[in-house]
């Protein structure tokens, strides 16, 4: 039985939610911090601070990847290259709305429909995808 991997973050919030600020820091990597406010959340005002949701694309993004990936490896059709994002829609008052993952893949030897039908085994047995409970749509293409 493989052994459990516990991944740890933790962010300092100073002051409330609209005019207050946090540091986000990714305990096990060490990277970080990165700085996080409701401003660059709910207006897009990103600059040099990021969101929960911004976080969450990254983590959806290369988890898909690393599914798409050894999907395709299990089909004797390697990827020579996935070009993978996540975007996250995040509404003030109602949360995460969705998440359109979108792909780009270079992969000899395999059909369109064949790749589109991996890709989407791959977004639903990828483990993120698996966490969340909101629409998640793909978009699966082959470069």
């Amino acid at each position: 039985m493989p052994k459990p991997v516990v991944s740890t973050a933790s962010t300092v919030w100073n002051g409330d939610l609209f005019s207050g600020s946090g540091s986000t820091r990714l305990e096990g990597s060490g990277l970080g911090p990165f700085d996080v406010d409701w401003k660059t959340r709910a207006e897009e005002g990103a600059g040099e601070r990021t969101s929960p949701e911004e976080l969450l694309a990254a983590a959806h993004a290369t988890c898909f990847s690393m599914a798409l990936s050894n999907m395709l490896a299990g089909n004797d059709t390697p990827p020579t290259r996935l070009d993978s994002s996540a975007e996250v829609t995040f509404v003030a008052g109602e949360g995460i709305t969705g998440i359109r993952l979108v792909v780009r893949a270079e992969v000899a030897g395999l059909g369109a429909e064949d790749f589109a039908r991996i890709a989407e085994e791959a977004k639903a047995g990828c483990p993120v995808s698996q966490a969340l409970s909101v629409d998640i749509t793909l978009d699966a293409a082959l470069a």
